[in-house]
Order: C-alpha cells, then structure tokens, then sequence
C-alpha cells in the first residue's frame, strides 16, 4: 500500500513508518521544516511538504495514497489553547480526509487516548464510545472525543476508519513523554511519590507494540471501530513509584490527598495521576491479532535506559 502519515516524527510516528516499510508499504511522510524532511528521509519514507494547517495539501496526500495514518497534533497551540484548541484544529484535517476519502473504502487510522470513555468502574473495552463533550469539559483531555467520533462517523462515508487508543504510558527507549516527567519529580523532591494507597490503576504499551497495531489497523482493521495499544491493562500506581524509586536508590512514599495539589508533589499533574484508567485489549487481539511482544513497563523500567549513568 502507499501510506501517507502525518505524524511520522513524533514518537509513535517514527515507529510506526519503520513498521510499515518493513512490512513491504511505500511511506510519504509529512514534514514541515528542513528537520522534519531530513527524520522522515532518515526513517526511509518519501517527503511530502506540508503542514496541518494545509487542508488541501492534505486532501490531496490522503487521496494519492492507498491509506492515511493520523498521530500529528498542534503542539504549538497548547501553550495559548490548551486542548481545546489543539482539538479545534485537528477536527478540520479528519473532516479533510473523509472529503477524500469518502466512498473509496481505504482506512483511515487515527490516534485516540485511552481515557476517552471515561470513567466506568470496569477496565474500559473497545466497544466503549468517546463520550459526549460538553462546556464542563473544557479544557480537559475529554474535549478531543469529538475528533476521535468524527473519525468513527467517517465509515459511514464509505471511509474505512479506525481509532486506536494509545495507552497513557507509551514506554521506549526514546520517550520523552509522562514517564521521565515521574522521574524528574523524584529526582527533585528525593524520594517517589504515588497518590494516597496508590491503588489506582493506569494502562502502558511499548512503543513498537502500538506501532505494530497501527499497521494492523490499517491493514485489515474493519469500519468504524476502536482500538486499544494497551499491553499492561491496569498496574498500580504505587508500583510505577516504587519501580522508579528502586532504580534511583529513593523510597517510594504516598501523597495525602492534601499534599497532591498545586504546589504539591504533582502539581498541575495531580489531577491525572489520581485517576484510575483499567483497559481491555482483548477485542483487539482477537479481531487484528495483535499480541504485545515487548517488554512491559515494569519491565522497561528495569532495563535501565531510563536512568542513564551521569
């Protein structure tokens, strides 16, 4: 297949256009500076020049190619807009893809949370929908459910579109994302900190696993379904703590509920890490046969790569 990414710099993206080549696709990737063309030709894909604000540009991609992978955002607008912003002006480019691809049955496979149904007192399957999106929500991750339901709405146009749902941790050897940030924080207060019994849940995929399900998805994942790049469905917060505690010589110690916010140990991460987020990906592997071959996060954590000798 020709596959166009959008993305393809970014963390999962530059696994996931690797993943593809090997699997015997030809890859343009979208780059919108000198130093993006240059990672994406590093990568072994073609340069296509661009931006997410081209939505031409993009229609015009999606329709020269056989499918289009989606794992690109507007960074740049979190500063000013927060999620909602960054929402606002990805909801356009899937509206884009679906006017070109409509009617044509080529895939369309976008990047989703995994928190996207909410909160629901069971670990959160496939079959669960994004939640509706109300002004309560903004400025909340909840917000960006409108593109991930426009996706879905788009195989009603003859679009043979998926979500995949990334865990909250991707773990590699070249994250830079929640997991260092939990690091840096017991680095500076001297010790790992968990939120009360620590007891609430969070998900993980490696990031060559997530890889791994996008090319799935793409190549035979049916219309209008989500996806979950989950691996650890539900490890505890204490022991996230404790493995990173363990590898830099600090103890892991609970948080009160009254020390979690601003200018607590979290801070503005309070109000995700208190949260518990179960997940299911047995759908996904029965339907796509996908099956994690990676190390898992706790696993990873032991590796060592994220304590680098200094």
């Amino acid at each position: 297949m020709r596959v166009f990414v959008a993305g393809g710099t970014g963390h999962s993206g530059s696994y996931i256009i690797p993943e593809l080549i090997a699997a015997g696709h030809e890859v343009t990737g979208l780059a919108r500076s000198d130093t993006a063309a240059a990672a994406v030709s590093a990568l072994g894909a073609k340069v296509r020049r661009g931006d997410l604000e081209d939505l031409d540009g993009l229609m015009e991609a999606a329709a020269d190619s056989d499918g289009v992978i989606h794992v690109a955002h507007r960074q740049d607008l979190l500063p000013f807009g927060g999620m909602d912003a960054v929402s606002a002006a990805e909801l356009p480019v899937m509206l884009a893809y679906g006017e070109a691809l409509a009617g044509t049955g080529k895939p369309l496979v976008a990047a989703g949370s995994i928190g996207s149904s909410g909160k629901l007192g069971r670990p959160a399957t496939e079959e669960d929908p994004a939640l509706p999106v109300g002004d309560e929500h903004k400025g909340t991750l909840r917000v960006r459910n409108v593109v991930e339901t426009a996706v879905i709405d788009l195989a009603e146009r003859g679009v043979r579109s998926s979500v995949v749902r990334i865990a909250n941790i991707m773990h590699s050897t070249t994250d830079a994302g929640f997991l260092p940030m939990l690091i840096v924080l017991a680095k500076e207060k001297g010790f790992a900190g968990y939120p009360g019994d620590g007891a609430n849940l969070w998900n993980a995929v490696h990031v060559r696993d997530a890889a791994s399900l996008f090319r799935l998805a793409l190549e035979k994942g049916p219309a209008g379904r989500f996806w979950h790049a989950v691996e650890d469905g539900g490890i505890p917060f204490r022991e996230i703590a404790e493995a990173i505690g363990s590898r830099l010589g600090l103890p892991a110690v609970s948080i009160p509920a009254d020390e979690l916010m601003v200018p607590g140990y979290f801070g503005l991460l309070a109000n995700i890490v208190t949260q518990s987020y179960p997940a299911s990906n047995l759908i996904t592997r029965r339907t796509l046969g996908w099956e994690p071959a990676q190390p898992s996060l706790l696993a990873d954590l032991e590796n060592g790569h994220y304590f680098p000798a200094s």
